[in-house]
């Protein structure tokens, strides 16, 4: 096996799954990133992690980078000798802003572009499809890979995603909670039937919140009516109770606030155009956060229009 002589490096985003209705098929990418360097050396799997996970660094094959590129490596049919990765993580774990889906696309894509001529054998479509398997869903990944506001879904077993572009006006703020919620956790509480109406509704809000967040005639103040959700947010309030609490003051408020992905931090929608008023919003949201008393951490971000990029060295088109 060719393997690449220097390290490459692979920048992957945050994202927030669900935005409410959208249950496991809507993904939105975000500017927070964790960027990975990667190596093959003659043996052993030195680790170095600044930020968070820093922890983890005696956790060799079990880091979720060095899975996923070893299952990535499997594909390809060529194991190296040894894995060296530095980690630099700005994604919070277990909040509900796409962690793991993170980790696991950046070890597929170091382990393609440390693979040389044998790259190829990882199509994007087998990209999206390892790292699905992995993460277990595929609206977390979808987003991470593609960029802007993505729709996933399983056709046959097998993982497909569209990617569309989110109307430049869209300003994403997100409230990280100050302790982590297992998704595990979180997916548990959810009923095995929900009443055909609420299936219903959600099915044509989710419908509603593609149209209000890629077309401009939908106008800002239909992300209100389009965020809403009876599938899984409440019934997830047991083990998130200040998230939900806080996502009905600032709905109260006018605020398009939703869980982000199994939560506990949440995603606030803000329309940043002539017809809004976005300042009023974010000063609201502000308020609102400081009056709970909880230390949820606010970040302004934007969408992450172009998802995980191998930076070093150049990337061949698509991920």
């Amino acid at each position: 096996m060719p393997w690449r002589a220097d390290a490459v490096r692979v920048q992957v985003p945050a994202t927030s799954a669900n935005l409410g209705p959208g249950f496991d098929a809507l993904g939105l990418a975000l500017t927070l990133y964790d960027v990975v360097d990667a190596w093959v050396c003659e043996s052993g799997i030195p680790i170095e992690i600044d930020g968070e996970g820093a922890d983890l660094t005696e956790t060799g094959e079990e880091h979720l980078v060095i899975r996923a590129m070893r299952t990535a490596f499997a594909a390809i049919g060529a194991q190296p000798p040894g894995i060296g990765l530095r980690c630099v993580n700005r994604i919070p774990h277990g909040r509900g802003l796409g962690s793991s889906a993170a980790a696991v696309v950046a070890g597929i894509l170091a382990a393609r572009a440390l693979s040389g001529d044998s790259a190829d054998k990882l199509s994007a479509e087998a990209v999206l499809g390892l790292a699905t398997e992995m993460e277990g869903h595929p609206d977390n990944v979808a987003a991470c890979l593609g960029g802007g506001l993505t729709i996933a879904w399983t056709e046959a077993g097998e993982p497909r995603m569209v990617q569309l572009e989110p109307l430049a006006s869209i300003r994403p703020v997100v409230c990280v909670g100050p302790a982590p919620v297992r998704t595990e956790v979180a997916r548990r509480l959810l009923p095995e039937r929900v009443p055909h109406r609420d299936a219903a509704a959600n099915a044509g809000r989710s419908a509603l919140l593609v149209a209000a967040l890629t077309q401009p005639s939908a106008g800002p103040a239909a992300l209100l009516d389009a965020t809403r959700d009876w599938l899984h947010q409440d019934y997830r309030e047991p083990a998130m109770p200040e998230t939900i609490e806080l996502i009905r003051r600032l709905r109260a408020a006018g605020i398009p606030a939703v869980v982000s992905g199994a939560g506990p931090s949440v995603l606030a929608l803000l329309a940043d155009s002539e017809r809004s008023d976005y300042r009023h919003h974010l000063d609201s949201l502000g308020s609102i956060v400081r009056e709970t008393g909880i230390a949820w951490h606010t970040s302004s971000l934007d969408i992450e229009r172009h998802g995980a990029r191998v930076l070093r060295p150049e990337p061949s088109p698509g991920y």
